[in-house]
């Protein structure tokens, strides 16, 4: 080829070591290239909604470990002040089941239905909502049920919270995971042993346990519906154990704590009579560990 000559034709000549391909190589056109189609829903689009279902599913896994149950102490059914509550990914549900329609004789719709519908509509999603706008605000149906989903578990989840909270505050109870890390917190302070569930408490045997006339005083008073029919007290409403008490108050204070009461004890005085205040004081006060 001559330079400067812009008649002349170009030739371009490519590498004798590459063989041309012997059949006809097609490149499947982009979706775009066709006016008025969208892109296959399989394989391509359901391609992109998997890797965005991992990726949602990865950020919720990192917000469980991040924010896991906490700890209480183990299963007690003597514990009547415990509170149930389940995990916080878990509370719109069980506030859900809460409501009439869909508990007592509607559990199953509350359990099978309601649920059932959700996962099924967004299974029929991609077959039923088949128009070719992309747009949210322009696809009211499928826009307005994903907001509906996301204030419904949103509101849920907030109204069972404080729920929970209201029933803490109502019955003066402590949750049992925030009283076990106040326990290890005050055991590194003063430089002992931390509380453990596995290791038992040291036992302390109850003085005169057999007499008939404090179990019936007891029972009058309803004693052992918060102590517990050990009396061994409950950790995580911070009822106290009477087992041992004898060490802690004398008899006067034993008997003004049952007479007037104190924090969230209620009083006795005029549910028992003096007679029966200064027995039961009596025998609490002889409630000391062995050897003392």
């Amino acid at each position: 080829m001559a330079h400067g000559n812009k008649n002349e034709k170009v030739v371009y000549v490519g590498d004798s070591r590459v063989r041309k391909p012997s059949g006809v190589v097609s490149v499947p056109p982009d979706y775009t290239s066709f006016p008025g189609r969208s892109e296959a829903f399989i394989p391509n689009f359901l391609l992109k909604e998997w890797m965005v279902g991992c990726v949602v599913l990865v950020g919720f896994l990192v917000l469980t470990i991040a924010h896991p149950a906490p700890l209480g102490y183990p299963a007690d059914p003597t514990n009547s002040a415990f509170i149930p509550i389940p995990d916080w990914y878990f509370l719109f549900l069980y506030q859900l089941l809460k409501y009439p329609w869909v508990s007592g004789d509607y559990v199953a719709w509350g359990v099978v239905g309601i649920p059932g519908v959700a996962f099924g509509s967004l299974m029929l999603a991609p077959f039923l909502d088949t128009g070719k706008e992309r747009r949210f605000y322009r696809r009211p149906i499928a826009s307005a049920l994903m907001l509906l989903s996301l204030v419904a578990c949103f509101y849920l989840t907030k109204v069972s919270w404080d729920f929970y909270q209201h029933e803490l505050e109502v019955t003066g109870t402590v949750p049992e995971h925030l009283t076990r890390e106040e326990e290890a917190r005050e055991a590194a302070m003063s430089g002992k042993e931390p509380p453990s569930a596995t290791k038992p408490v040291e036992e302390v045997a109850l003085v005169d346990a057999d007499n008939a006339d404090i179990k019936a005083i007891m029972e009058k008073a309803g004693c052992l519906q918060c102590h517990g029919t050990d009396l061994k007290g409950q950790a995580g409403a911070k009822i106290p154990s009477l087992r041992g008490v004898g060490d802690l108050l004398t008899k006067e204070e034993l008997a003004d704590i049952v007479t007037n009461g104190k924090g969230s004890m209620p009083a006795f005085g005029e549910q028992l009579s003096s007679e029966e205040i200064n027995t039961l004081a009596d025998w609490l006060a002889k409630q000391k560990a062995a050897g003392e």
